[in-house]
């Protein structure tokens, strides 16, 4: 039987030969916990969950259970004679197992205060699903170590020395931290005499842990249960025991079910007396209290009738939280339709099991307002929340939520207090819930996390409020969204007001900026960029205001992290806002069209031109960015692979009517680009060779052309502007060109040579190769030519192509080989009449 135990003091009562100087008090969920300040310091340092153990008050913390006064003796002795023992040295390990609600968590707590009072028990740790850290490995060492060092003052220096020599050691794996702060510092403690004397008298030391199946860590439970017995297999002798309790689940079983590990299956242990000495019991003390049933046995005579209780205790079977559950519903205060002998009968029809007796029971408050909303937050949120934080948190007044809940104390504990948190009295409850085969119309769809996730970007939506609903909904949302990101993108949820999909959630808070300037722009640079950028950093790349950027990305925080420092980057806060920005089908009019890498390639080189040229100093946007100089060259790369070779002209035209930036500046890129095309290592080969030259020599041409003092432009290297190394070593060709295709290519290369006779020194001159050779040699990295050599590269070409094409007349077509191929550190340049090449 459950018991409400008032808040308590726990002085570290198992700790001895200490002295306690100044002392510190922590207050946590009602306990007070009173320590030296050496414990204080370590309890600091090691930040335990003081609420884990069974000091804690179970009426806030559950499992609220405990055994009931007379029953459960042979298993608590079996488990008792197990510890005491010493001539078990292979078995330090006890798995106690069971179905939902044989009583395990209360044995556990029996046995955890019985040993505690024999100054034996080294810790203890009660599991709970949803409950935060105590539903998770994370502090399950260091909450340990804390004990330990409490109840066995001698171990406490080696756990202080292990978190002091080792800063990492707090934030390594869970192993790491049992290895270093429980098993080590217990076994070096367990030399000292005393600990030897305690052993050698009256037996090993006790940890308990208890719901290990309630541990959402399943890969961190595997870990610690092989650590566990592969310890204790190079330490047989060592004078702890582990008693561990769960369900039957397969990643715990598959580990415990070893010849290390004393198996106890409490079904075995399950009495019809336990039951009936605790059914006799509750009847008794209710039939004292309640005036209606002291009215009936005046009138009827005894209540209930053995016979009726003999059936009701044999359709229990074993099962104590039936039994409970079943004597709540009995004497239920809150239906004032029937009385406590009129339900009885009812029981006996009920399954024996807790199914039937949680849809009962919710039925009584099934058609109040907001009842599907409040049962299905008590199930889904992350950490229980009091009444008025659940009111907060679903938009409610409180009255609301107390009415739905009064009608189900039976089966949900609350608080006296509305600051206090509403739990489950079991998690079997929570499993019914979210079983549609189980619970029927009662069922919590996993969609309703979508509507938590709106509720949660509601209450906060950026601000930083301290009431229990708006912290919950700043430390937590980001866990609903990573629930919402496993359902399908059509899911609907449970509730016909937005939002019923993730895709409709992100679309609802994409809507609320944009109509602001620059929406577009910014969003797909988040989406797309190769690396997280700060807000500094996107406004520079851009070309727009900070003050501009942080107004749109404000409205967005519930999908986009802004952190408050500038230096730090924005990031997406799940991947899947940028599935849904990157997909079409999905994000509709906010679709990022993989054809922006275009433009943010354009951005990098225009910066990083700008700088080359002595405009602008180092920018903020290049000295934080890793591989700046390559962020071009790797989004252009990324918009080749997503187009088509002519969206490629089709892009480089668009750029010219870009505003406000130089135009001298588009067309070296679009000539860098082209040409890197035709004879950059790295980049598909493009299917019309001729086209991409003539577009090349065109863009050098334009981009002399708009430079007043272009001189710098032809010292530069492609890889200086786009950070590509080698000359592709292969057939090129064929170069397939018209009579019309040289005549242009011969125009623009002109138009080259005017305007650098035109425009610049007569030293960024080099002679040219002569027009009728077939072959020319050039440095194979392209980090070692020039655009003047690339210049000169493309006239001979242009030259061989006409002298092709010329004697066949107008219209006439010319294929030409054209080979690189490697000569020492060199490339040759040969052009051939065409032939197919040979297959490799």
């Amino acid at each position: 039987m459950a018991e409400n135990p008032p808040a308590h003091i726990e002085i570290f009562s198992n700790a001895h030969n200490f002295q306690i100087g100044e002392q510190n008090n922590y207050i946590v969920h009602g306990n007070q916990y009173i320590s030296s300040n050496d414990q204080a310091t370590l309890t600091q340092l090691l930040h335990p969950i003081l609420d884990a153990s069974h000091t804690r008050d179970r009426e806030i913390s559950p499992p609220n259970s405990a055994c009931f006064p007379g029953t459960r003796t042979d298993i608590i002795r079996a488990i008792v004679a197990w510890v005491n023992s010493t001539l078990l040295w292979n078995t330090h390990v006890l798995w106690l197992y069971g179905f939902v609600g044989c009583g395990k968590s209360a044995i556990a707590l029996a046995i955890a205060l019985k040993f505690e009072r024999r100054n034996r028990l080294v810790g203890s740790f009660f599991f709970f699903r949803n409950t935060g850290d105590r539903s998770r490995m994370t502090r399950f060492a260091v909450t340990l170590a804390c004990q330990l060092a409490a109840v066995i003052p001698e171990a406490a220096p080696f756990i202080r020395k292990a978190v002091t020599d080792e800063p990492g050691l707090l934030g390594s794996s869970l192993v790491a931290q049992l290895r270093r702060l429980v098993y080590e510092p217990f076994k070096a403690a367990a030399k000292r005499v005393r600990l030897l004397k305690t052993f050698l008298l009256k037996g090993p030391f006790l940890i308990v842990i208890d719901g290990l199946d309630e541990c959402e860590d399943r890969k961190d439970v595997e870990a610690f249960i092989d650590d566990m017995l592969d310890f204790f297999k190079k330490n047989p002798l060592l004078p702890l025991r582990f008693l561990i309790t769960s369900r039957v689940e397969q990643h715990i079983q598959g580990r415990l079910e070893k010849d290390q590990v004393r198996l106890e299956n409490l079904v075995n242990h399950c009495s019809r007396d336990d039951i009936d000495t605790f059914m006799c019991a509750c009847f008794e003390a209710e039939i004292k209290r309640n005036p209606v049933i002291k009215a009936y046995i005046r009138n009827h005579g005894d209540w209930p009738a053995k016979e009726d209780k003999d059936k009701l205790v044999d359709h229990i079977g074993g099962s104590f939280i039936f039994a409970s559950a079943l004597f709540k519903y009995i004497v239920d205060p809150t239906d004032d339709q029937s009385t406590p002998m009129d339900r009885l009968p009812h029981t006996l029809n009920m399954n024996p099991g807790l199914d039937a007796l949680y849809a009962k029971t919710l039925s009584h408050s099934k058609n109040f307002p907001h009842f599907s909303d409040i049962m299905s937050t008590l199930v889904l949120i992350f950490e229980p929340l009091p009444t008025i934080g659940i009111a907060e948190l679903l938009g409610i007044e409180t009255f609301e939520v107390v009415r739905v809940l009064v009608n189900l104390q039976s089966i949900i504990h609350i608080p006296g207090s509305d600051d206090l948190p509403v739990t489950m009295c079991h998690t079997s409850l929570r499993d019914f819930l979210t079983a549609e085969s189980r619970s029927g119309c009662f069922f919590t769809p996993p969609s309703f996390h979508l509507h938590l996730l709106y509720r949660c970007y509601t209450l906060h939506d950026g601000k930083q409020p301290d009431t229990a609903a708006a912290l919950y909904s700043i430390s937590r949302w980001a866990e609903h969204l990573n629930q919402c990101t496993y359902l399908p993108p059509t899911a609907q949820g449970p509730i016909f007001r937005f939002p019923q999909t993730l895709d409709a959630f992100y679309d609802h808070i994409f809507a609320k900026s944009e109509n602001d300037l620059h929406f577009s722009d910014i969003i797909s640079a988040i989406a797309l960029l190769r690396e997280p950028t700060p807000v500094a950093g996107i406004s520079e790349l851009l070309g727009i205001e900070t003050l501009k950027v942080v107004r749109v990305l404000v409205n967005l925080r519930p999908v986009i992290d802004v952190p408050e420092d500038a230096d730090l980057p924005v990031t997406v806060c799940h991947p899947s806002v940028r599935q849904f920005l990157t997909t079409e089908s999905r994000s509709g009019r906010f679709f990022v069209s993989p054809s922006y890498h275009f433009r943010l390639s354009y951005n990098y080189f225009n910066l990083n031109l700008e700088h080359i040229l002595g405009f602008t100093p180092l920018s903020l946007m290049l000295f934080r960015s890793s591989g700046w100089r390559d962020q071009s060259r790797l989004h252009w790369r990324d918009f080749l692979t997503a187009t088509s070779e002519s969206s490629i002209y089709h892009e480089l035209d668009q750029l010219t009517h870009l505003p406000s930036q130089a135009l001298s500046n588009r067309h070296i890129f679009s000539f860098a680009q082209l040409f890197l095309l035709v004879f950059g290592y790295f980049d598909p080969e493009p299917q019309q060779i001729s086209l991409a030259l003539t577009r090349c020599i065109e863009s050098l041409a334009l981009a002399l052309e708009y430079d007043h003092a272009p001189d710098k432009l032809l010292g530069l290297s492609p890889y200086a502007l786009m950070g590509s190394f080698l000359v592709q070593v292969s057939f090129i060709g064929p170069l397939k060109i018209h009579q019309e295709e040289a005549m242009a290519l011969q125009r623009n290369v002109q138009r080259v040579e005017a305007a650098i006779r035109a425009k610049c020194s007569s030293s960024v001159l080099k002679p040219s190769w002569d027009p009728n050779t077939n072959d020319i040699r050039m440095d194979s990295w392209l980090l070692n030519w020039t655009a003047m050599d690339a210049y000169l590269v493309i006239k001979w070409i242009a030259a061989r192509a006409q002298a092709g094409t010329d004697p066949a007349g107008p219209g006439a077509v010319r294929v030409l080989g054209v080979h690189f191929n490697m000569v020492a550190s060199q490339v040759e340049l040969s052009i051939r009449p065409y032939t197919q090449p040979s297959a490799t």
